[in-house]
């Protein structure tokens, strides 16, 4: 699995495929150990790596992870089947708005998908977390672009970071929600559900 690991982040680096940071994927990891994890619903798979990682934190991890793209998608079913994880990890080939999970409920939710869907996507899967689970979100600094907008920036890559920082006022403001930001790879966000009174 270390052979396929290190493959991934050289196919990464290769194709400009965005996967998590090292330092961050460890934070999740950890806390997958801390917590007692089980059930995991990834928002955008890539080629597989942050999710191999995540089941193989603990023992009885399961992962539901969705993407979009066929070519990351098909990289991604080769990975898992390479590690051998096909039991513990289902990808699900769809665009996220359309996913339907009725019925299912995760313990950590990971959105790693379109920044500039983060709210829809947080408003969407949210009714899928456990009492106790957590939404993470990665890439919540942005190449340390958020709150550092400038004239320089192209009018896109402007537009995604607002929506970024849009994003981090909806969690800071969120009654349901509970929310730590750390400096851990690209910056994660970590949301508790609050308990009813």
């Amino acid at each position: 699995m270390k052979e396929t690991i290190l493959e991934m982040e050289k196919y990464a680096k290769e194709y400009n495929v965005p996967i998590m940071e090292k330092e961050s994927i460890k934070f999740i990891m950890n806390y997958i150990k801390l917590n007692n994890v089980k059930k995991i619903l990834e928002i955008g798979t890539a080629i597989g790596y942050s999710g191999i990682l995540m089941v193989s934190a603990a023992e009885g991890v399961e992962l539901t992870t969705i993407e979009r793209d066929e070519k990351r998608y098909m990289e991604a079913v080769k990975n898992v089947k390479k590690c051998g994880l096909e039991k513990q990890i289902e990808i699900v080939f769809q665009d996220a708005h359309e996913v339907n999970l009725i019925g299912r409920s995760y313990d950590l939710i990971l959105i790693d998908a379109a920044k500039a869907q983060n709210i829809k996507f947080f408003e969407k899967f949210s009714h899928y977390l456990n009492p106790n689970g957590v939404i993470i979100c990665d890439n919540i600094n942005f190449h340390g672009l958020v709150g550092n907008r400038d004239d320089t920036m192209s009018k896109n890559l402007n537009s995604l970071v607002a929506k970024i920082e849009d994003f981090i006022v909806f969690l800071k403001s969120n009654k349901e929600y509970t929310t730590k930001f750390y400096d851990k790879g690209d910056g994660l966000s970590v949301s508790y559900k609050n308990k009813d009174e």
